[in-house]
């Protein structure tokens, strides 16, 4: 992973994530640098030889380097305040949101925003000491220590020492303040980020002695949330998608030099969704499992479907959710949306499915019932942009709608 330093003489650009975009003269070299993102704006030709720049639901900043070592730098305006998108992101069940003040967050600046609410998340985890746990080790030692390894140990030849022997240290440097400790550095590199929060990210750092970093570029470990690491749940899960935001690289193709910090509003809009439903609805005995890869659609099971959320009851589906962050200014949702939908019910074996959008113009939920499949598909609509303990109560309204719908898995009863 390349650090985002002081940016090049270059093209200097804010596209905002909605809206007609920006309209600017470009060059040969700025073209290929901004195609060799696949997907981050589009781009179209415009009048007088000119290109519009918009948006394509993504935020943040990325640097690119052009094909001749030029330089390009993309600001990606949300559409949704910044205190809004925080909301989004830093979200956790059970643990009710704090209208704290978020000074870095008035001038409506992503990287300095994010900085400062993984500040004030770490400050209050941390604040309640660090996190300690196991570690298998295996070392040689001139003393015995834990269980001698005798396979390796027999094996020697000479003197018996060193040993070589296992044994479980208690140590901060475990796989959650690995991750957190990558986070905090990063963060503090941000672009845009005023130095007393950059002082807070350091000095929150220091507090983790005898932690290491993860590796540059090193996918992220898998923590197992339990009893013991609740309270770092919301750190870790804002940790984790700063370092998710952390570069650019095209899907299924060579990495291409930009680095910045990048979000991809839809899978914002699904991770918070996939929480916030999940725990209204584990209230009422459903549980939430999202993108899960083994359903299939034919009986060779060739065909793959990864729904965003297939909810069980009792360990069986009764009910399938796909979030689209998208507007829905249309009679009815897209055929390809309800052509989606429909494949995941007759693959699951539901008679209702449910889409929810992240914005619409018209109010209320509506049922469309698919013609000879005896399928309904119900599209329902968030607005992202109410107060945080409004949005909650429209997802729990959400809940209460889905459940009214969800399939009966109990027995049938039987005759007499």
């Amino acid at each position: 992973m390349t650090t985002p330093g002081p940016v090049a003489a270059g093209l200097d650009l804010t596209v905002p994530e909605t809206g007609p975009g920006t309209v600017r003269e470009l060059t040969g070299d700025q073209i290929a640098g901004l195609l060799g993102v696949p997907g981050l704006v589009r781009l179209t030709p415009a009048a007088g030889g000119r290109w519009r720049l918009r948006g394509n639901q993504k935020v943040g900043l990325v640097r690119l380097r052009t094909p001749s070592g030029g330089a390009v730098q993309l600001h990606l305006r949300p559409k949704l305040p910044v205190r809004d998108l925080l909301f989004l992101l830093s979200y956790s069940p059970g643990d009710p949101w704090r209208p704290e003040p978020v000074t870095a967050a008035e001038s409506d600046e992503l990287l300095p925003a994010v900085a400062d609410l993984l500040a004030r998340t770490a400050r209050r985890t941390l604040d309640a000491g660090v996190l300690h746990g196991y570690r298998t080790v295996e070392e040689e030692l001139p003393l015995i220590r834990g269980r001698i390894r005798t396979a390796d140990q027999l094996r020697r030849v000479g003197l018996p020492l060193p040993v070589a022997v296992r044994y479980d240290d208690h140590t901060p440097d475990i796989v959650e303040n690995r991750i957190l400790l990558t986070a905090l550095h990063l963060a503090a590199r941000l672009p845009g980020v005023p130095g007393p929060t950059r002082r807070t990210l350091r000095h929150l750092s220091d507090h983790l002695t005898g932690v290491q970093p993860l590796p540059p570029g090193a996918p992220l470990p898998r923590w197992t949330p339990n009893r013991l690491n609740s309270r770092y749940a919301r750190v870790l899960r804002l940790a984790e998608l700063v370092l998710s935001a952390r570069s650019v690289q095209p899907d299924g193709r060579t990495p291409t030099a930009a680095d910045g910090f990048l979000l991809d509003m839809p899978d914002v809009f699904e991770r918070f969704l996939t929480v916030a439903l999940g725990e209204v609805l584990a209230r009422q005995g459903i549980r939430c499992a999202a993108q899960e890869g083994h359903h299939r659609l034919d009986e060779a099971r060739r065909v793959r479907l990864r729904p965003d959320l297939v909810l069980y009851r009792a360990g069986r589906p009764v009910s399938v959710v796909d979030a689209k962050y998208v507007f829905l200014g249309t009679p009815a949702p897209s055929t390809d949306h309800l052509g989606q939908l429909l494949g995941y019910c007759t693959a699951l074996g539901l008679p209702h499915g449910h889409l929810v959008y992240a914005a619409t113009d018209r109010d209320g939920p509506t049922d469309h019932v698919i013609r000879r499949a005896g399928i309904t598909v119900t599209a329902h609509a968030l607005d992202l942009a109410r107060p945080p303990a409004e949005l909650l109560s429209a997802v729990a309204d959400l809940a209460d709608r889905i459940a009214a719908t969800a399939a009966d898995t109990r027995p049938a009863p039987r005759r007499s």
